[in-house]
C-alpha cells in the first residue's frame, strides 16, 4: 500500500480541540443567532408587503361626510341619500367589482378606539364609509374618479390608500435594506474569523504540513481536512445559534401581535420561510467549508 493511500485514510493534522475551535464555535453561534433573527425580520416584511398588496391595493374607500343640520333625523336621512347616490355611481364604474357600505356597528367599531368607551356614538353625526373592491387589472384614473364623485355628491371623498401605503412601503424597504446590510456584515465577519483562524492554525502546524508534503500529500488533501473540520464546527455552531434564535423569534412575534391596528399582524412566516431559517446551520457549514478550503489552498501556495 502506498504512502498516499495511508495518508488519505488517516487524520494527520491535530485539528480537534483547542481554544481556537471553541472560539470559532462561539463566533458562528452568535453569527447564526443574529442572522436568524434578522432573516426572520426580512421574511416577515416580505410577507407583510405581500399581504398589503393583496388586501389594500385591490380596494379603495369612499367616505360620505355627515350632513350638518340641527334636525338629527333629517341630517341622517340626507346623508344616507348621498350614500345611495354614490353607491349607484360606483356600481357603474369600469373596474369596480363590488361596493359595500359599512353597517352602523362596523362604523362604531372603527371610531370607538379613537373616542373611548364613555361616549355615546349613536347621537354623534357619523360619516358613512363605502368599501370598494376593484379588479386587479383595472385601469382607473383615481384623480378623475375623485372629481366625478364630488360631482355626484359634494359630501363624497375618495381614499385609494396609495399615499399612506407608499410611505409604509418606503419604510419597510428601508428596514429590509438595513437588515440585508446586517446579513452581509455578519457573513463577512464570520468568514473573516474562519479565514484568520485557519491561517493561524496553518502556521502552528507548518512542520506537520511540510512532512505531509514530503510524504506525497497534495494541497487539496490538506485543504479537505481543514474544510471537513471547519464544516463540522460551522454545523455545530449553527445548530446552537438556531436553538437560541427560535424562542427569540417567537418572543418578538408575541410582542408584535400586541400592537393594535392590524399592520404588524400581517407579518407572518409561512412554511417556506421556516424552512429557510432552519437551513441556516447547513448554510453556516457550507460557508465554513468553502472559506477554510480556499484559505488553505491560497496560504499553502504562498508558504511553499
Amino acid at each position: 500500500m502506498s504512502d498516499t493511500s495511508l495518508i488519505s485514510r488517516r487524520q494527520e493534522l491535530p485539528l480537534k480541540g483547542g481554544n481556537t475551535s471553541l472560539f470559532l464555535q462561539v463566533i458562528i453561534s452568535i453569527a447564526v443567532f443574529i442572522f436568524a433573527i434578522t432573516l426572520s425580520g426580512v421574511l416577515s416584511i416580505n410577507a407583510m408587503l405581500s399581504n398589503w398588496n393583496q388586501s389594500i391595493l385591490g380596494s379603495l374607500t369612499v367616505q360620505i361626510m355627515p350632513v350638518n343640520d340641527s334636525n338629527r333625523e333629517k341630517a341622517q336621512t340626507e346623508t344616507l341619500a348621498h350614500q345611495e347616490k354614490t353607491l349607484e355611481f360606483l356600481k357603474n364604474v369600469n373596474g369596480v367589482i363590488k361596493a359595500t357600505p359599512l353597517k352602523d356597528e362596523q362604523l362604531q367599531q372603527l371610531i370607538q378606539p379613537w373616542l373611548g368607551d364613555g361616549i355615546d356614538l349613536i347621537n354623534l353625526p357619523m360619516p358613512r364609509i363605502i368599501d370598494v373592491k376593484i379588479a386587479s387589472n383595472a385601469e382607473i384614473d383615481f384623480t378623475q374618479l375623485a372629481q366625478d364623485l364630488t360631482a355626484v355628491s359634494p359630501y363624497a371623498s375618495l381614499d385609494n390608500h396609495k399615499l399612506w401605503l407608499n410611505k409604509l412601503i418606503k419604510f419597510a424597504d428601508g428596514l429590509k435594506a438595513l437588515a440585508m446590510t446586517i446579513l452581509i456584515l455578519v457573513t463577512a465577519i464570520t468568514s473573516g474569523a474562519i479565514f484568520y483562524t485557519t491561517q493561524m492554525n496553518l502556521g502552528l502546524h507548518s512542520a506537520i504540513i511540510e512532512i505531509l508534503h514530503t510524504m506525497g500529500a497534495k494541497d487539496t488533501y490538506i485543504a479537505q481536512q481543514y474544510a471537513r473540520r471547519m464544516g463540522f464546527l460551522g454545523l455545530i455552531g449553527g445548530l446552537l445559534g438556531l436553538l437560541c434564535a427560535i424562542p427569540t423569534i417567537f418572543f418578538i412575534a408575541s410582542l408584535a401581535k400586541q400592537i393594535e391596528g392590524g399592520i404588524i399582524s400581517e407579518a407572518n412566516l409561512n412554511i417556506n420561510d421556516w424552512f429557510i431559517i432552519f437551513s441556516l446551520p447547513l448554510f453556516s457549514m457550507a460557508i465554513s467549508m468553502f472559506t477554510a478550503y480556499h484559505t488553505v489552498k491560497k496560504t499553502l501556495r504562498k508558504m511553499l
